[in-house]
């Protein structure tokens, strides 16, 4: 690729992509239904388009199997063939293919690693039997030309001009139709006056033809001329120049009208006709009307995050501001100081929602997932998705993608039965898998929900009895959502033999882990026979947030607060004890307690309290209250990694700058609640 069409490479490789799932779910559509000419055409035009972006980036191999999977179209588009299901399942893997040919681009690779020759073959293989259509010269006749074009011929006849038919073969490897077809065009504008091009001259424009088209020239050159004019046009393999003859009896009349209605008469080499006094009383006004261009822009997402982190740093020296002046007294700094908040809270909300995208960029993927899965398996699934409108921190969208298809690779593989077990129990034999998505508060919910036979808690937890992960007397203390909780620890399998989709040991924990590394929180529940359902709970960005400041020790800690459900007082008198564990009753429900300084390993005085500051936090569908020494308030806080050493640090999501210039630790309550 030169280096004059390096600069377009991110925008190629974003439209490439977008052109690829596009692409996906079209061919999906039509799997469903087969007859919609309409899907069939949009499935035409997108590879048609991402053929002439690849060819004019240099990407060859992209271009040729696109141009492979566009001449599948074509001929279903017209008749000649059908589609079977090894086609489908021969451009699937095209798709796949380019994706992977895109991905090496992205990674500073090349297309040309990529051996494409055995798709291309099985795309075309039926094109070998069906003969080419050739391109037939004949006559135009008069009803094809309009008033004006007849009586151009004519004014043209007259002078000694001779009208012909150019038929124009391009070569069947030639990438650049459009611009070759507008080479011969220019070259012919030159040698006489252009009457009519089948197809039109907007259409040859937008490369929306094949590899032939036909000119109609009125030229004073001989038909070697022509020809020659033509043929030097690079990739032109074939013209054929034929002179016309016309006859326009029957036509004088209506001639004669358009004669009496033009004014004035054109000359013959004005072939556009002049506009009345009425329309050039109407042309300034045509003129400035605006064109209404493209209202958006693509930004890279690495000056997204610079933005963000200067956002941040302004977060930071704000609080700082605010409490210098707070300790100052000065007042007169009071309004300037809330005018600067208000400002730096307009940009923090413009460039989170700048970040944002919606939940579709990942969901669009799944149902060609579950199409191929359950084909593999032997399996009928139906994807329902709902509220994929909803949206997400960019980040948050891409580390979210992959443990997102772990859920639903094991809601088709362990999930959903096959028809013949469906229907002996009594349910449909098409299994359904819902994927929802909603905002609530400052978090965006996802759940992944089945129909299918469930989790069985007894198969569970014999296997944690046998991997040590358990003893009898406790697991027969266990609610079934807690047995089943350990599906969800690294290594744990309930598969009987490893295949190609699961059986390994790896995944739903890794789902886990990261949703909690996200400061998220992961939660399961299933019913034998019923069905299982994820409940995934993501902050909607990841940069700066609300949290709660408490003190424990003489620490100071930050709890984001979306995790937090309400702050209470416990007297001492009200701790109670449970199976050895604190608790307290919270409007008639017993809620489970955690001394936070316990569970961090932090310092603390033995000084005798008659109450307990208390955080209630959510985590999941289940509460559970933190014992701190004092709430400290609200603050907003800019969330900062701890390095790759000590972010494995269970309970701590990251760290975060307060407005005396201290540290203090973010805490992840999703994976504290579990030491507790």
């Amino acid at each position: 690729m030169s280096t004059d069409m390096s600069q377009y490479l991110g925008a190629y490789l974003d439209e490439a992509t977008d052109n690829l799932q596009q692409l996906n779910d079209l061919i999906l559509a039509v799997e469903q239904n087969r007859q919609n000419r309409e899907t069939v055409d949009e499935i035409f035009r997108t590879a048609h388009t991402l053929k002439g972006m690849s060819a004019t980036m240099g990407f060859h191999h992209m271009a040729e199997l696109t141009h492979a999977l566009e001449d599948r179209f074509s001929k279903v588009r017209s008749g000649e063939v059908d589609l079977t299901d090894d086609d489908l399942d021969h451009l699937f893997q095209s798709l796949d293919l380019m994706q992977t040919m895109v991905d090496a681009i992205r990674d500073g690779g090349t297309d040309q690693d990529t051996d494409i020759s055995k798709l291309v073959s099985q795309l075309r293989e039926e094109e070998a039997a069906v003969a080419p259509v050739e391109n037939k010269t004949e006559g135009l006749s008069p009803e094809e030309l309009s008033p004006q074009e007849r009586e151009w011929i004519q004014e043209a006849s007259k002078m000694g001009m001779m009208v012909v038919e150019i038929t124009v073969n391009l070569d069947k490897e030639c990438l650049l139709k459009a611009a070759r077809a507008y080479m011969v065009v220019s070259r012919l504008e030159e040698i006489g006056e252009i009457i009519k091009s089948d197809p039109p001259v907007e259409d040859l424009e937008k490369d929306a033809f094949d590899y032939s088209f036909r000119i109609y020239l009125g030229t004073k050159d001989d038909i070697e001329s022509v020809q020659n004019a033509v043929m030097g046009v690079s990739e032109v393999v074939g013209v054929d120049v034929t002179p016309l003859e016309f006859s326009f009896a029957g036509y004088e009349e209506e001639l004669n009208e358009e004669e009496q209605e033009a004014t004035p008469q054109p000359s013959v080499s004005a072939v556009p006709q002049k506009a009345s006094p009425q329309e050039d009383s109407k042309a300034p006004a045509a003129k400035a009307k605006p064109k209404k261009g493209s209202q958006t822009v693509r930004v890279d997402i690495g000056r997204l995050d610079s933005l963000m982190n200067l956002v941040g740093e302004l977060v930071i020296g704000k609080a700082r501001i605010e409490r210098l002046v707070m300790e100052s007294k000065l007042r007169e700094f009071d309004e300037p100081l809330s005018q600067l908040g208000r400002i730096s809270g307009d940009i923090q909300e413009l460039v989170t929602k700048l970040r944002m995208v919606p939940v579709s960029f990942i969901f669009d993927r799944f149902p060609r997932l579950i199409r191929d899965i359950s084909k593999t398996l032997g399996k009928d699934v139906e994807l329902v998705i709902e509220g994929q409108e909803t949206e997400l921190d960019r980040t948050v969208i891409d580390e979210i993608g992959d443990p997102m298809v772990h859920l639903i690779r094991n809601s088709v593989d362990h999930g959903i039965e096959t028809p013949e077990v469906r229907k002996a129990a009594g349910k449909p034999s098409k299994g359904t898998i819902k994927i929802a998505a909603y905002q609530e508060g400052s978090s965006v919910i996802i759940e992944v929900s089945d129909d299918g036979k469930g989790i069985d808690p007894v198969a569970v937890g014999k296997k944690a009895i046998e991997r040590g992960l358990v003893t009898k007397e406790a697991l027969a203390e266990m609610s079934d959502d807690e047995i089943i909780q350990y599906v969800f620890l690294p290594g744990f399998s309930m598969a009987k033999e490893v295949t190609d989709l699961s059986g390994r040991g790896v995944g739903m924990d890794a789902v886990k882990r990261k949703v909690e590394s996200l400061g998220g929180q992961f939660e399961a529940r299933s019913k034998v026979g019923e069905g299982t359902n994820v409940y995934i709970r993501l902050p909607l960005t990841l940069a700066i947030v609300l949290a709660l400041l408490v003190k424990v020790g003489e620490e100071t800690y930050a709890i984001p607060l979306e995790n937090v459900d309400e702050t209470i007082l416990v007297r001492k008198e009200d701790l109670k004890r449970m199976h050895g564990k604190p608790v307290t009753l919270l409007r008639g429900e017993v809620l489970s307690l955690g001394d936070l300084a316990a569970t961090l390993d932090t310092p603390q005085d033995d000084e005798e309290r008659h109450e307990y500051p208390v955080v209630v936090v959510r985590v999941g569908r289940n509460k559970i209250g933190f014992i701190v020494d004092a709430l400290v308030g609200q603050q907003e806080i800019v969330i900062k990694s701890l390095g790759r050493i000590l972010s494995k640090i269970k309970g701590i999501a990251g760290a975060t700058i307060l407005g005396d210039g201290n540290v203090a630790l973010i805490l992840d309550v999703g994976s504290l609640h579990v030491r507790v």
